[in-house]
């Protein structure tokens, strides 16, 4: 048996559709028509349907395929600074905010009174050391005329030094009451997306607790981390330094759309030595929102791209006990079975490293047709 085929343009193959010729085994089979005339309204002409398809040479992309999760750009946790009831909250849970808006009121009443309190031991404590101030003056003066002693001056200008030290300890005090009034209104430290919220008004909240009021989480962008196997690692590394970066895209197993689309910016410094994995991250826009923080993704890295890569559709790679394989159609009119050797997979197509080139046939398999096994000469 004899295949002609002319190079450099397409190979017809086959599919063989669970119809018998899954029987063949690892031979070739022929077309053959049945001297009986049964067969469902079609007398001596009743054949079985086969599906064929053609090998393509094309540019296909050479990718990483892996799982991901999402993670927010960044994320803060909302603490109170100061112990007190909390009398307002200025925001509904999941609402975008804006930096340095209103989010949470305390009770400002005992700040306010500490703070009066602090300006008004200033005010004693200013009146004491300009009369201390006074004094070592006048006992200056006493001192050159002979009636006070070394002794009394230094009392009073030490005393006077004091006083005013007092004062600077009074402003400074006053100056951490004005900070813990401030304490009293939470505003939001960066643009998000705010949480759940842990703390309602009425409550107390105290200073320094472990669990944030809320918590806000920067989406726009976000970063998609993922571990990349090291064996893939020297090719990510190699286009990377040739690019500086790599096209990556995202997408939810249940979406139905197009990927999101970002760029690699961060490899980790060591591979992980108890999963021989590497951790990758990429920055995605995530303008419509479509990547959410804690997802898993399927993110597909891109690294180059192979122009003349030969692909078949992954449908028609079938798994024996040799190996993979495809069924050609020879110019006979004969599916004769090709075994394959399968580079990667790119979506519905496969990648062949080899096994079938671009070779063409013009005699594919009669629609209808009845193929039967022969032992096959190769």
């Amino acid at each position: 048996m004899r295949e002609s085929f002319i190079r450099g343009s397409s190979l017809l193959f086959t599919l063989l559709l669970a119809l018998g010729i899954g029987a063949c085994g690892s031979g070739d089979a022929r077309t053959a028509t049945p001297t009986g005339g049964g067969g469902r309204g079609r007398g001596g002409d009743q054949t079985v349907p086969v599906t064929v398809a053609s090998v393509v040479q094309k540019s296909m992309p050479i990718e990483i395929r892996v799982i991901g999760a999402v993670e927010a750009y960044s994320v803060v946790s909302v603490h109170a600074q100061i112990t007190g009831q909390l009398t307002a909250v200025n925001f509904k849970e999941g609402d975008d905010v804006q930096k340095g808006q209103l989010l949470f009121a305390l009770d400002k009443r005992p700040l306010e009174a500490a703070l009066q309190q602090a300006q008004a031991q200033l005010a004693k404590d200013e009146a004491q050391a300009a009369n201390a101030r006074a004094q070592a003056t006048r006992y200056q003066d006493l001192l050159t005329r002979g009636i006070a002693t070394r002794e009394q001056v230094d009392t009073m200008n030490t005393q006077a030094a004091a006083l005013d030290a007092t004062v600077a300890s009074d402003k400074a005090n006053i100056d951490a009451a004005k900070v813990q009034l401030q304490f009293a209104t939470i505003t939001a430290p960066m643009t998000g997306r705010t949480g759940l919220l842990q703390v309602h008004p009425g409550n107390i909240v105290k200073a320094q607790d472990t669990n944030p009021i809320v918590t806000i989480n920067k989406i726009t962008p976000v970063y998609v981390s993922f571990a990349v196997p090291e064996a893939q690692l020297p090719a990510l590394k190699r286009y990377m330094a040739q690019q500086s970066t790599l096209p990556v895209s995202a997408i939810a197993p249940t979406d139905g759309g197009k990927p999101s689309v970002g760029r690699v910016n961060f490899i980790d410094n060591a591979v992980d030595p108890m999963t021989g994995t590497i951790k990758v991250k990429g920055t995605f826009p995530n303008e419509d929102r479509r990547l959410w923080p804690g997802q898993f993704v399927n993110v597909t890295v891109t690294l180059t791209s192979d122009s003349d890569a030969i692909v078949v559709p992954s449908a028609a790679v079938q798994n024996g006990q040799q190996g993979q394989y495809v069924f050609v159609i020879s110019p006979d009119k004969t599916a004769q079975m090709r075994p394959v050797t399968v580079a990667r997979l790119a979506g519905d197509d496969s990648i062949i490293a080899s096994g079938v080139t671009t070779l063409f046939s013009d005699l594919p398999i009669f629609p209808y047709s009845r193929l039967t096994a022969i032992p096959s000469n190769k």
